[in-house]
């Protein structure tokens, strides 16, 4: 027998995209990809270089379960230079990625039946992190016209004696968004504690982001270097607690994960340290593609209230053509063989809406745009 938690859980919708067009390619049919969330561009020579370096000397052993001291010391020497915050290496646990990072987190703070405040739309994994470590997800709709911003006012009547946390994530995954530093401030008086998604800083175009640990301590930080740093495969990420936090969730490391890699530690270092000059570059080209599919995204008829200025996606809308955005996402597939995410992915007040990726290179942005034009047109 299949045990609900697993059987009552929704599938990552982007990824059926994703697989549905891998077997249109291996039918030899050529699929234009502006559904997946990963960079196109090749991880820095630096960072490979690191790791390199790092398997020739030996690092190929278990680390301590926090994370070796030093990228954790490094990590806190990045949020002081970048957002002048200050926080002790032992508040750090670097984790495989975000997602156990999460799972350590929900595990820790979590008894049956708590709440964990989220927007709609949200990143798709949300809300089922919270229901399979017992949570309950509770939504607060965000609207295109406020730029997709947490409303204050709005969060303030999901409170519950039962709310363990509010869960930010700016920039935003699907909209591309950034919450302003007021209604940060303001989030950060409402809950016991925040619950920040910090992986997309470093991803802003004329703006600055704002981490979370600016306005409070009683908050939790995500963040990695797959998306900042191209370093989707290498998986490496941590979060930042409060030091009560640090024991329980490090017993649940040490249990089902032991330690990050080694040797990608040591890469995460070199990213810290020396990567900048290539994240810059990588910065300018997300700009102007940014720049570019908003426009003809606009011309093609889709609605963008609020341009986005972080993260690498436009969050569409498409309710023009559907409001079933599950079905609109995979007939673009099939008849004009490009890959979007259907809103729906990231929650009800998502339907409708289309997210399309810029993390490719200009030559596919421009050519799957030109064939979702066609297929409009031919409608």
């Amino acid at each position: 027998m299949i045990a609900a938690r697993a059987a009552e859980m929704t599938s990552f919708i982007v990824m059926d995209v994703l697989e549905k067009a891998h077997e249109m390619e291996r039918n030899g049919i050529n699929v234009i990809h502006l559904e997946v969330g990963e960079p196109d561009f090749d991880t820095p020579e630096c960072i490979k270089q690191a790791a390199a370096k790092a398997l020739t000397d030996g690092h190929t052993h278990y680390t301590h379960s926090l994370g070796m001291i030093a990228l954790r010391e490094t990590i806190c020497e990045y949020y002081l230079d970048t957002y002048n915050v200050r926080f002790s290496p032992d508040q750090v646990i670097v984790t495989s990625g975000t997602s156990p990072a999460m799972f350590m987190l929900f595990a820790a703070i979590l008894e049956e039946n708590d709440e964990v405040i989220i927007s709609d739309p949200h990143y798709a994994c949300y809300p089922n992190f919270i229901k399979f470590l017992k949570g309950v997800p509770v939504t607060v709709p965000v609207y295109e016209n406020d730029g997709f911003q947490f409303r204050t006012a709005a969060i303030a009547e999901k409170i519950s004696p039962k709310t363990r946390g509010i869960f930010i994530n700016s920039p935003s995954n699907p909209t591309g968004n950034l919450l302003s530093p007021e209604r940060m401030r303001k989030i950060a008086d409402l809950s016991p504690y925040i619950i920040s998604d910090e992986i997309y800083h470093g991803l802003v175009y004329g703006e600055k982001e704002h981490s979370i640990l600016e306005f409070t301590d009683h908050a939790f930080v995500f963040n990695g270097f797959s998306k900042l740093y191209a370093m989707t495969g290498l998986r490496l990420g941590y979060v930042i607690a409060p030091k009560e936090f640090i024991r329980p969730m490090q017993k649940i490391q040490q249990n089902f994960f032991i330690s990050a890699n080694a040797m990608v530690q040591m890469a995460g270092i070199a990213a810290l340290k020396y990567a900048q000059k290539d994240v810059n570059a990588m910065k300018a080209t997300y700009d102007q593609r940014r720049k570019y599919m908003i426009q003809r995204l606009r011309e093609l008829g889709f609605g963008i209230t609020v341009e986005p200025t972080g993260a690498f996606y436009v969050f569409a809308n498409a309710k023009h053509l559907s409001h079933d955005s599950y079905k609109l996402a995979f007939d673009i597939l099939e008849n004009a063989h490009v890959g979007v995410t259907p809103g729906i992915d990231f929650g009800q007040n998502g339907e409708g809406y289309i997210r399309f990726s810029y993390a490719n290179s200009m030559e596919h942005i421009e050519e799957g745009l030109r064939r979702i034009e066609a297929y409009l047109t031919a409608r």
